[in-house]
C-alpha cells in the first residue's frame, strides 16, 4: 500500500497529512510559524518561514508514521489564497509575503475601480475588489516600494512558492489564480484587457496549471533534506476553500459546504459560473476541471463566540458548557439579535466600518439569551450567504459541516432551522489538507477523477434536519436582521472615526 502526502500552507501552520491509497487518513503534523503586523492594518509573513514549516512538517509526519520516502506515490499541496510572494531573477523573495487580511490597499482598490470599466472587470474576473485579493498588493508595491518593484520578476502565492521550492518548476494553479484579480474565471488565462489598464505585465505571472496536473517532482537536493523519494509527482493542488470542497465531497452541482471557524465560508459547488453583481460573494474555479464554485464569506464566525466567552470569563470552560447553556433559552433569544460584525463583514455588505451590535437587548437577557443570539446572528449571517447563492442557480438541499464550531449539536440545529437546508455530517473533517492528498491521488494514477477520488473516501455519516417550529421564528427574525445593518449604517461610517 502507498501514500499521498497532502501540504496545507496555512495562516499560522502548515498541515502535513498521509493519506493510505486506500483512502484511509493515516494521521496528520502541524507546525506553527510566526505572522507579523508591522503597521495597524497590516498583515505578512515570511516565506522562508512557510518553507522550513513545511519541511518540518513533511519530516515529522513520516517520522511519526514510520513513512518513507518510497512509499509515498504523490504530493498535493493547499494554500492560504490572495497572499502575495514577491520574487527576482534569481526567484529569490524580495520582501515579505502581504497576507489575505491585510488591509493596507483601499486606495489601490478605488483605483482599480476606476482604470478598469466596471463591465469588463466583472467579465473577466467574476469578483468584486477587495483589499484582500493579490491584484491591490501588487499595485501597492509598485506605489510604496518602486525599488521592490523594479526587481519583481515573479509573484506568485504561498502554496505555488512552496512547490517551487519542492520541484525547483514555477507554476500558478487555476483554483489560486482565480483569487487573484488577474485571470480571465472562464477562459483560464491571464485577463490582458484588466492588466492592460493598469499597466502591468503578465510576464511576472507564472503559467496556470489543473488542480490534479502534475506541476514538477521532488529534486534530488529536496529528496536528501526531506527524506521525499526524487522524482515523485506533485500536483498542482488547490486553494484552502477549494481543497477543503474535494475534503468533503463538495466536488459537483447541488453540493455545498458550511466551515465553521474563526471565519465562515458557505460554499456551493457550480457546473457553470454566474455572475452576480450585487453582495460580495466570489467566483471562483474548482478543483475540477472545467467547473466552479460560488463562496460566501463572514469574517466572525466562529470569532463571535470565543469573544463572548471571553467577555462573559468563561475561557476556562469548554465550548459545550456555553452552548448548553444556550440551549435553554428559546429560539429568537427573547427578542435579542446579534449582528456578527466584529471585524466588519465581507459577504453580503464588503463594509469594513460595520460593527457587532445586540439590538434588543434588555434587563431581562442572561448568559443563555446572549449566547443563543450569538449562534443565530452567525446562522442570519449564513442566510445572506445562502440567498446569493440561490440567485446563482444554486439547488442544494443541503450542505456539509465542518470545522470546530461544526460540533455543537445545538449550533448545527440553529443553522438547519435558520436556512432551512439539512447540515451533514461526513466521516472525516481535515480540511484542506486531505483534498490536497486527494488531488496528489489523481495525479499519480491512483484515482481516474476528483468526483471519483472523494466520494471513495467522504461519506454522510448523519444529517441534522430543520427544525420546522424553528424554521418559522428564524424566518421572521432574519428579516428583521436584514433591516438592521442598513438602518445602521451611517452610524457605524460616523463611529469609525473614533475607533
Amino acid at each position: 500500500m502507498g501514500y499521498l502526502l497532502g501540504l496545507d500552507i496555512g495562516t499560522s501552520a502548515v498541515k502535513a497529512l498521509l493519506l493510505k491509497t486506500n483512502g484511509d487518513v493515516a494521521g496528520s503534523v502541524t507546525t506553527e510559524y510566526p505572522y507579523f503586523s508591522p503597521k495597524p492594518g497590516w498583515s505578512e509573513q515570511n516565506p522562508e518561514d512557510m518553507w522550513q514549516a513545511t519541511v518540518a512538517s513533511i519530516q515529522a509526519v513520516m517520522k511519526k508514521l514510520h513513512v518513507t520516502g518510497e512509499e509515498i506515490v504523490g504530493i498535493g499541496l493547499s494554500g492560504q489564497m490572495h497572499s502575495s510572494v514577491f520574487l527576482d531573477g534569481d526567484r529569490q523573495v524580495i520582501r515579505p509575503a502581504i497576507l489575505w487580511n491585510d488591509v493596507r490597499t483601499s486606495a489601490e482598490c478605488r483605483y482599480i475601480e476606476e482604470s478598469v470599466d466596471r463591465e469588463v472587470l466583472v467579465e473577466e474576473v467574476c469578483n468584486p475588489v477587495l483589499e484582500g485579493f493579490t491584484l491591490p498588493k501588487l499595485l501597492w508595491l509598485r506605489n510604496h516600494e518602486p525599488e521592490n518593484f523594479d526587481r519583481l520578476r515573479h509573484l506568485v502565492l504561498p502554496k505555488d512558492y512552496v512547490r517551487f521550492r519542492l520541484t525547483g518548476s514555477l507554476h500558478m494553479e487555476v483554483s489560486d489564480a482565480a483569487g487573484m484579480l488577474m485571470m480571465n474565471v472562464r477562459k483560464q488565462v491571464w485577463s490582458a484587457p484588466v492588466l492592460k489598464a493598469l499597466g502591468l505585465s503578465s510576464d511576472i505571472l507564472p503559467p496556470i496549471v489543473e488542480s490534479s496536473e502534475v506541476a514538477g517532482t521532488i529534486t534530488a537536493e529536496i529528496a536528501n533534506l526531506t527524506g521525499l523519494k526524487a522524482g515523485t509527482p506533485v500536483v498542482g493542488g488547490g486553494a484552502d476553500n477549494a481543497c477543503g470542497a474535494v475534503g468533503s465531497g463538495v466536488v459537483k452541482p447541488g453540493r455545498g459546504m458550511v466551515s465553521l471557524g474563526t471565519s465562515g465560508v458557505l460554499l456551493a459547488h457550480l457546473a457553470s459560473p454566474k455572475l452576480i453583481t450585487h453582495g460580495t460573494v466570489h467566483m471562483f474555479n474548482s478543483c475540477i476541471p472545467g467547473q466552479f464554485y460560488m463562496m460566501g464569506v463572514m469574517l466572525s464566525a466562529g470569532l463571535s463566540l470565543s469573544w463572548l466567552r471571553k467577555q462573559l470569563g468563561r475561557e476556562a470552560e469548554p465550548y459545550d458548557a456555553l452552548t448548553e447553556r444556550a440551549a435553554t433559552a428559546p429560539p429568537g433569544s427573547r427578542g435579542l439579535v446579534f449582528l456578527p460584525y466584529l471585524t466588519g463583514e465581507r459577504t453580503p455588505h464588503g463594509d469594513a466600518n460595520c460593527r457587532a451590535s445586540f439590538v434588543g437587548l434588555s434587563a431581562t437577557h442572561g448568559e443563555a439569551e446572549l449566547t443563543r443570539a450569538v449562534l443565530e446572528g452567525v446562522a442570519f449571517g449564513l442566510c445572506d450567504s445562502v440567498e446569493l447563492l440561490r440567485s446563482a442557480g444554486w439547488q442544494g438541499t443541503g450542505i456539509r459541516a465542518l470545522g470546530g464550531g461544526a460540533r455543537s449539536p445545538l449550533w448545527k440545529e440553529i443553522i438547519a432551522s435558520a436556512t432551512d437546508l439539512a447540515l451533514e455530517e461526513i466521516n472525516v473533517d481535515e480540511g484542506p489538507a486531505l483534498g490536497a492528498a486527494i488531488l496528489a491521488g489523481v495525479g499519480a494514477g491512483v484515482y481516474a477523477s476528483v468526483l471519483e477520488a472523494s466520494d471513495s473516501i467522504i461519506s454522510v455519516e448523519r444529517v441534522v434536519e430543520p427544525n420546522p417550529a424553528w424554521r418559522e421564528i428564524y424566518k421572521e427574525l432574519h428579516a428583521i436582521y436584514k433591516d438592521l445593518y442598513p438602518a445602521l449604517k451611517d452610524s457605524f461610517d460616523r463611529l469609525a472615526h473614533f475607533a
